[in-house]
């Protein structure tokens, strides 16, 4: 028979239960990660459309947490640097870096890479600068004085290894042309279509470049624009991981994107979500042409990601306000 004071002593259970933050796990413990209440945070840099990476990048992520059994949320934050800064204050996990992304948060913040990505069977690929066909700029020389439209400023084949082309061929990128940073690969496309600018600068593949992704909304986008200059070779894109994951959950994460990409299926995904067709272990030394131009270009990346982080906080107080 139970005392009088039974009900009691559960009722003092379960308040200290719910004190200590519950009754499964200790007070202050964060849950395992890849859990529901702890997921694996997964974010794009908004290289394209961002609602179309949003799209292709959330059915990645139910692919992988079928594989391996986390829990994964996907973000695009609003720019490069934004995803570089989220992985360093730990609200990013894992990341798909364009190079120069991945370049400067392996140097300040210890990201790992985990695998590049393949695109028609090679792991790099170039930028290039167009010009309309129809225009006045038929060379890089010609676009001294004029506008001209890069890509987000942390934009490896966008920015970076267009500046040191320009500069190659005499022209300062920073004094001698007016520059926008369009914020993507396709805005600068459009921008340079719609004569906002008289050039622009974009990446391309072995077959395809970046105004493949906009031919849908407007097609004749290949017969109105010209390729004036092609950048050296950049080491492809890639996948990388905070150096505060687990090496067990970053070991696991990796081989199920291996095996995602090894199956029809899975090229699929990929190519929705960042125009590849393929992932290949890597090492980290495979980034060092990136960090020599970065050098040779005197870019100041610290400075930028400063620079970043104060405009979005603007930003974000205008909108409070």
């Amino acid at each position: 028979m139970r005392s009088p004071g039974y009900p009691r002593i559960l009722i003092c259970l379960a308040l200290a239960c719910v004190i200590a933050g519950g009754c499964g796990q200790p007070s202050g413990e964060k849950a395992p990660i890849g859990s529901p209440s702890n997921p694996i945070k997964m974010a794009f840099v908004p290289s394209l459309d961002t609602g179309k990476i949003t799209l292709s990048a959330e059915r990645l992520a139910k692919e992988l947490e079928k594989r391996t059994g986390y829990t994964i949320e996907v973000t695009v934050p609003v720019s490069y640097a934004a995803v570089i800064e989220a992985m360093g204050a730990g609200r990013v996990d894992v990341a798909w870096f364009a190079p120069l992304s991945y370049v400067l948060a392996s140097s300040k913040y210890g990201a790992k890479v985990l695998l590049i990505t393949e695109r028609d069977g090679h792991t790099d690929y170039t930028g290039i600068i167009l010009a309309r066909k129809d225009g006045p700029v038929k060379r890089i020389e010609d676009l001294k004085g004029r506008r001209f439209a890069f890509g987000d400023p942390l934009s490896t084949s966008g920015t970076l290894y267009p500046k040191q082309l320009l500069k190659a061929h005499g022209i300062d990128p920073d004094t001698d042309i007016t520059p926008i940073f369009a914020g993507g690969h396709d805005k600068a496309i459009i921008a340079l279509y719609n004569g906002q600018v008289d050039g622009c600068s974009c990446y391309s593949g072995y077959g395809s470049d970046a105004r493949d992704r906009v031919k849908s909304t407007i097609p004749d986008i290949k017969e109105k624009t010209i390729i004036i200059g092609r950048t050296a070779k950049i080491p492809n894109d890639n996948v990388a991981v905070s150096a505060d994951l687990p090496d067990e959950v970053a070991r696991k994460l990796k081989q199920a994107l291996l095996d995602i990409s090894a199956s029809p299926d899975g090229r699929e995904m990929l190519m929705e979500v960042a125009e590849i067709d393929g992932l290949r272990e890597v090492d980290d030394s495979v980034y060092d042409s990136v960090r020599k131009m970065v050098a040779d270009v005197g870019l100041d990346l610290q400075e930028y990601l400063r620079k970043d982080e104060e405009k979005q906080k603007q930003k974000a107080s205008g909108k409070k306000g």
